[in-house]
């Protein structure tokens, strides 16, 4: 297949496409971009009638900062209308394929797209049968198997194509389903939520966010980041000079340090998790990363990086090839470095650092 379907985020797509014209070009892909502002999704079409099938297999999704989902699809599909035959020329297009383990009926994330979603719940199922009948799905739904992806960007229009299994976002459209807890401080609580569950591996989750670990929220108030470390039963040093929610404080789990962020120093150096989220410009949070990493304050980091209004990729990208030479300068030489503009994020970036992950879960 010619095309790359990306999902990103309304107002990204100039990111989302300059991130996967550099990408392509490094895996030698040739082609060339295809979008428009606030359409949430980026085609990337290929000089080459089998490059997006190549970047399906060899571009690792989680490596991309701004897409959140991506598939191989072919030409746009045109005139599936009410009042014609709108599962044929689909299965057509998907002929080659073969035992797909899902099928996804998608739109993008707009306001208009999405009011597509109710026809494409109804949808999936003739669509279903038909595939099956083909063999182009299996009779059973399995996950190890490529999926199939229907997107329809506009009333009759689609892209039709797949992903593979171990290279997908596990998400329709790549957007995770969380739910605000009703006793969370602040909204931002879920982008940390969903941070953990985008950066850590599930089967990890028992190890590496176990109660009883020592962690550090720099920029706690009013606690929304605090909220998810306690509720995975960790004890938290909560750094802001703003107040902290009162609940939080009587779980005993909270230590509330008045401080400026930039400044404190843990009084503990057995502290697992470093996380924050404070609106300051990127590269001083950055350099403050940066600098407690150098001191061996933590072993795992997830922090936000506030975005500038233009040539957000370029920012993030410099950032964290910044950081990576200096923390090799600085003798770490094994860690694992990653971003993503994650669903619940906004105007920024969610990083991931983990130093020396072959030592697994250790302190100081």
């Amino acid at each position: 297949m010619k095309n790359l379907f990306l999902f990103c985020r309304a107002g990204y797509e100039k990111d989302c496409a300059a991130e996967i014209q550099q990408r392509a070009a490094e895996l030698n892909v040739g082609g060339f971009v295809k979008t428009n502002r606030d359409d949430a999704y980026v085609i990337y079409q290929c000089f080459e009638d089998d490059g997006a099938d190549k970047l399906a297999r060899d571009l690792p999704l989680d490596s991309l900062i701004f897409a959140r989902q991506m598939f191989a699809a072919g030409e746009l599909l045109t005139n599936l209308l009410p009042d014609t035959d709108r599962v044929t020329p689909i299965v057509e297009m998907l002929a080659d394929m073969s035992k797909a383990g899902d099928l996804r009926v998608e739109t993008p994330d707009t306001n208009e797209a999405k009011e597509l979603s109710t026809f494409c719940r109804k949808f999936t199922v003739p669509l279903r049968q038909a595939l099956k009948k083909t063999g182009a799905l299996l009779a059973k739904e399995t996950p190890r198997r490529p999926i199939i992806h229907v997107c329809f960007v506009a009333p009759g229009k689609a892209y039709a194509g797949y992903s593979l299994s171990d290279n997908s976002s596990p998400y329709y459209m790549g957007i995770p389903r969380l739910k605000m807890p009703s006793d969370g401080p602040s909204r931002s609580t879920l982008k940390l939520d969903e941070a953990f569950r985008h950066f850590i591996p599930k089967e990890a989750h028992e190890q590496r966010l176990r109660s009883g670990m020592n962690s550090v929220d720099l920029g706690a108030c009013p606690g929304g980041w605090t909220y998810q470390l306690v509720r995975r039963g960790m004890f938290v040093a909560a750094v802001d000079n703003g107040p902290m929610n009162q609940s939080l404080m009587d779980t005993g789990q909270v230590k509330h340090y008045r401080a400026d962020g930039f400044r404190f120093e843990p009084p503990r150096k057995n502290i697992y998790w470093l996380v924050c989220d404070m609106v300051e410009k990127p590269s001083r949070v950055a350099e403050l990363m940066e600098a407690w990493a150098i001191n061996d304050w933590f072993k795992e980091a997830i922090f936000n990086l506030k975005l500038p209004m233009k040539s957000r990729y370029k920012e993030v990208s410099t950032i964290l090839a910044t950081m990576s030479e200096i923390l090799k300068e600085n003798g770490i030489e094994e860690f694992h470095l990653q971003a993503k503009h994650l669903y619940h994020d906004r105007d920024e970036v969610t990083v991931h650092l983990w130093l020396n992950p072959s030592k697994g879960v250790s302190f100081n």
